[in-house]
């Protein structure tokens, strides 16, 4: 299975936890992850840490809202708590929104009795089309 997430929708929102993403991703921190954690009619979730080694600040939740199935989102242990923890949701979520950084969408086909996705789900690799943040990649800590 080849999933794309399109990250763009939030750009200007987000700036930091699109690059927080995106330096994971041409790093390859997700290469091999597995999707850890599914709740029925909820979520399934994969990551780690963060591309500075320590948690970061939630961005713009007024406006980017958990409105419908395939919302891609930062998981976090409460505010200003991200890492690099992301989901993707199985439905509308509200009791999320102004408590996760919503940075993008898409559609995971899931069993309609279970909502467990119809295949595991493993992050095989990673390839960016294009990185506004390649220059900030391999930078030093």
């Amino acid at each position: 299975m080849a999933v794309t997430l399109h990250t763009d929708k939030s750009s200007e929102r987000t700036p930091k936890t699109r690059e927080n993403f995106l330096a994971l991703c041409a790093i390859n921190s997700y290469t091999s992850c597995i999707f850890h954690r599914y709740i029925k009619g909820f979520m399934v979730q994969t990551g780690d840490n963060s591309i500075w080694g320590k948690k970061f600040e939630d961005e713009d939740s007024e406006y980017l809202k958990h409105k419908v199935r395939g919302v891609v989102s930062m998981g976090n242990n409460g505010p200003n708590t991200n890492g690099s923890q992301f989901f993707i949701t199985y439905g509308k979520q509200p009791h999320l929104d102004m408590k996760s950084t919503v940075f993008g969408k898409k559609k995971l086909p899931v069993n309609k009795k279970t909502y467990r996705p119809l295949n595991d789900v493993h992050i095989k690799e990673i390839t960016i089309h294009a990185n506004p943040f390649a220059q900030y990649c391999n930078r030093p800590g």
